[in-house]
C-alpha cells in the first residue's frame, strides 16, 4: 500500500496545533569564511539549542539524494506531496501568491527585471534588486502591451524586482510546454522561447514578440532595462491539506511564491509582517483558529544565494531571538527545518540535506545538544525524504490511528 494511502486511512482529527517553521535555504556546508563552520553552526542560537536538547533531530533530502530542488518541489515535499510526481510551475505559484485568480487555460510566467548591456548580455539577473516601487512603475510601462496575436497579456507586479505575466486566450488553446527565457546566470543572452507542441509553439511566438516589444519600452531605464521569464506553467489540480490530513491550515509567508504554494494547497493566507517577530506574533494571534501553521522565513535563502555568510548568520540569530514569542503560545508539535540548502559558497540551491528539529510531548529526545547540520547527522530521526515529514508531524500530534490490526 502506498504511503499516501496509509496516511489517508489512518488520519484522524483532534484539537492539537502543529507549527512548521521553514527557514528557506537554511542548509549549508562548512566554510573557512566562518572558521570552518556553517552559518547555523556559527550563529549564536541559545533558544534553538535549548529546544534541541529536548527534541528529536535529523536531516532530510528535499527530493532525493543528489537532486537540487527548486523552491516549489522543496516546499511540496515538506507538505507531504511527492515532488517527483507533482510539478507546479513557478509562474503559477507566483501568480496565486499575489492573489491573482487564474482561470482555466491561463498560462503564467514568473518574471524578474534584469540589466543587459549593448550586446544583449545579461549582466545582472535581478537589476540590483530594485525596490517594489520601481517594479510597479516599470510594470505600468509594460501594461501598454495588451494583446499579441489574439492572446491577452496581463501584468502584475510582485515584490522587489519580480512580477508576473499571465497569458489568456479565449479563442485558441495555449500551451505551457515552453523553456525558460532566463539563462539563469549572468554573462549570457536571454534564451528565445520555444514550444514543444503546437499550442505551446503559438504561445512561445507570442512570448518572443512580447519580450521584443517590452525591451523597447524600457530600453532607457537603469538598471532595469530588460526582464527575464521562467516557470511558464498552467494551473494544476491538487488535493487540499484539509482533504489529505483533516487540517485547517494557515500560511504566514511574505513572498508571493510561498503564499502561492500555500494557496494551491488550500491554506488560509494570514497577514505576514516583514519582521520575524511579526511572523511569530501572527501565529500567536491566530492560534485558536487553525490546526496547522506554515511560517516562512526568506532571509536565510536570500543570503545564501547572495553568498553573504554574515547576513545568513544574522537572519538565523533573528529567528532564535524571536522564538520565545512563539514558545509562549507553544504548539503541540513544532518542527524547524528548511525547504532546501543554499550554501553561501555556492550562491545557489544545492542537494545537501537540510537540518530538522521536531519537538512535542511524544517526540522523545536524542543525544543532540545543539541545532545545526553536523549535529543533526547523529539525530534520532536519521536521514529521510521530506515527503515523509507530514506523517511524523501528524503522528506527534496523535492525529494518526494505528495501522492494521
Amino acid at each position: 500500500m502506498h504511503y499516501d494511502q496509509i496516511i489517508k486511512n489512518t488520519v484522524t482529527k483532534n484539537n492539537s496545533k502543529i507549527v512548521l517553521i521553514v527557514m528557506d535555504g537554511i542548509g549549508d556546508i562548512r566554510s573557512t569564511e566562518l572558521d570552518d563552520k556553517t552559518p547555523l553552526e556559527y550563529a549564536h542560537t541559545p533558544n534553538l539549542d535549548k529546544l534541541a536538547k529536548n527534541s528529536c533531530l535529523g536531516r532530510m533530502y528535499s527530493v532525493l539524494p543528489g537532486i537540487t530542488p527548486g523552491s516549489g518541489p522543496g516546499h511540496l515535499g515538506l507538505f507531504g506531496y511527492d515532488p517527483t510526481d507533482i510539478q507546479i510551475g513557478r509562474g503559477v505559484l507566483e501568480a496565486v501568491g499575489i492573489d491573482f485568480k487564474l482561470q482555466d487555460g491561463d498560462v503564467a510566467s514568473r518574471c524578474n527585471f534584469a540589466t543587459r548591456n549593448d550586446t544583449d548580455i545579461i549582466t545582472d539577473r535581478r537589476a540590483g534588486r530594485i525596490p517594489t516601487e520601481t517594479t510597479i512603475t516599470l510594470c505600468e510601462k509594460l501594461k501598454s502591451i495588451k494583446e499579441i496575436d489574439g492572446v491577452e497579456i496581463i501584468i502584475k507586479p510582485g515584490m522587489g524586482h519580480r512580477f508576473v505575466t499571465i497569458f489568456r486566450s479565449k479563442d485558441k488553446k495555449i500551451g505551457s510546454n515552453i523553456n525558460d527565457v532566463d539563462p539563469l546566470t549572468e554573462g549570457k543572452s536571454p534564451i528565445p522561447a520555444k514550444g514543444n507542441d503546437p499550442e505551446s509553439s503559438h504561445l512561445a511566438n507570442v512570448i518572443n514578440k512580447f519580450i521584443e516589444k517590452g525591451y523597447e519600452l524600457i530600453k532607457n531605464e537603469h538598471p532595469a532595462n530588460a526582464f527575464l521569464m521562467r516557470g511558464i506553467a498552467s494551473k494544476p489540480k491538487l488535493p487540499s491539506m484539509r482533504e489529505r490530513y483533516m487540517l485547517e491550515s494557515a500560511a504566514i509567508a511574505t513572498y508571493p511564491m510561498y503564499r502561492g504554494i500555500a494557496s494551491l494547497l488550500g491554506m488560509t493566507l494570514l497577514p505576514a509582517p516583514d519582521s520575524i517577530e511579526g511572523l511569530f506574533q501572527t501565529y500567536a494571534d491566530a492560534r485558536q483558529k487553525y490546526d496547522f501553521f506554515f511560517i516562512h522565513v526568506k532571509g536565510t535563502d536570500q543570503a545564501g544565494e547572495d553568498g553573504d555568510f554574515h547576513s545568513k548568520v544574522k537572519c538565523i540569530e533573528s529567528v532564535d531571538k524571536a522564538l520565545p514569542i512563539l514558545l509562549k503560545n507553544k504548539p503541540d508539535v513544532l518542527a524547524i527545518t528548511g525547504d532546501h540548502s543554499s550554501p553561501c559558497s555556492m550562491h545557489s540551491h544545492s542537494w545537501h540535506p537540510v537540518p530538522l528539529l521536531i519537538h512535542s510531548n511524544f517526540s522523545g529526545k536524542d543525544d543532540v545538544q545543539v541545532f545545526h547540520e553536523n549535529a543533526c547527522n547523529i539525530g534520532g530521526l536519521g536521514f529521510f525524504e521530506s515527503k515523509y515529514l507530514m506523517g511524523l508531524l501528524l503522528a506527534n500530534a496523535k492525529r494518526l490511528d494505528k495501522f492494521g490490526a
